[in-house]
């Protein structure tokens, strides 16, 4: 519903307050819905739409403000064979990044784009890539990843999130989140009893039902995506099965996985394995048919 002249304006200022409350939530609703419509960006491995309602221009500044912060804060490892290798690695992934996004129709996607690879101590079994191609890999893990391509699974991986801009649809998504569980308040706002329902019921339903599903996603996506890259890299696929069953050696007691954000490392090798003929297939239209094991 949009204001269109002067006497809806005047039916507004008459409405009662708690009436026009309502009036004015649903224009904003409308209003809402042609900001999901326009605020949306292409996912360029899938090809499907997705959420964009913080746009790159905002997101890419404040990442490389956070990765320099982080830097200042730890320990990186500098001059060493083992950060040489992450570097060598990184490097290789984004190549294949560029190879096969220049080749599928976006060339100049990474434009903003400003590589970074670097090596923290940390014993957390963990890496991270922020957007705009900013890695961080922490020693922890390189007991687990014991060889160069099963570093290249876990930084594949990583990459692979930044690249299908799953920060920015995490962001997008609690920003949806937040407005529903405002406008059920609101909506509930004079039972008090009816109101505290909903932000239980709400909490745990979209939490549950929505968040934990779409981060689930996010993670299956970016191995699939991150098996492409370390084909078209040089690298045997099949070593990020191999590394996600030392992976699962290294867990605890994992919660089940509809409470969890990630997929169990069962559901994840099942899929990884289904998938490596396809990331091969991949790489060979890009003349890589010898693997790096």
């Amino acid at each position: 519903m949009f204001i269109k002249n002067v006497k809806n304006i005047e039916k507004i200022v008459s409405l009662k307050p708690f009436n026009k409350l309502i009036l004015m939530i649903k224009i904003k609703s409308s209003l809402l819905l042609v900001l999901l419509v326009v605020s949306c960006s292409t996912n360029p491995f899938t090809g499907k739409q997705t959420l964009a309602l913080v746009p790159n221009s905002e997101i890419l500044p404040m990442s490389f403000q956070q990765y320099n912060q982080f830097l200042k804060e730890h320990t990186v490892i500098k001059n060493t064979s083992e950060a040489q290798k992450v570097k060598k690695v990184g490097q290789k992934i984004a190549k294949a990044a560029e190879r096969y996004l220049t080749a599928n129709g976006y060339a100049g996607y990474l434009k903003d784009y400003r590589w970074e690879y670097n090596l923290v101590e940390d014993k957390q079994i963990n890496a991270w890539c922020m957007p705009g191609g900013k890695i961080v890999v922490y020693t922890g893990i390189l007991p687990v990843t014991k060889t160069e391509a099963g570093l290249a699974a876990v930084m594949g991986h990583e990459v692979a999130h930044a690249l299908a801009n799953h920060g920015q649809q995490r962001m997008s998504a609690s920003q949806l989140q937040a407005i529903g569980a405002v406008a059920g308040n609101i909506a509930f706002m004079e039972n008090p009893e009816n109101q505290a329902l909903f932000n239980v019921a709400y909490g745990v339903g979209s939490d549950i039902g929505v968040m934990k599903p779409f981060s689930r996603g996010h993670e299956s996506e970016a191995d699939r995506i991150g098996l492409t890259l370390m084909a078209i890299a040089g690298y045997d696929p099949y070593e990020s099965v191999k590394l996600w069953e030392r992976m699962s050696k290294q867990a605890g007691q994992a919660p089940p996985e509809i409470l969890s954000t990630h997929p169990s490392n069962e559901t994840r090798i099942t899929n990884i394995k289904s998938w490596v003929p396809e990331a091969k297939a991949e790489a060979k239209k890009f003349g890589v048919t010898q693997f790096v094991k």
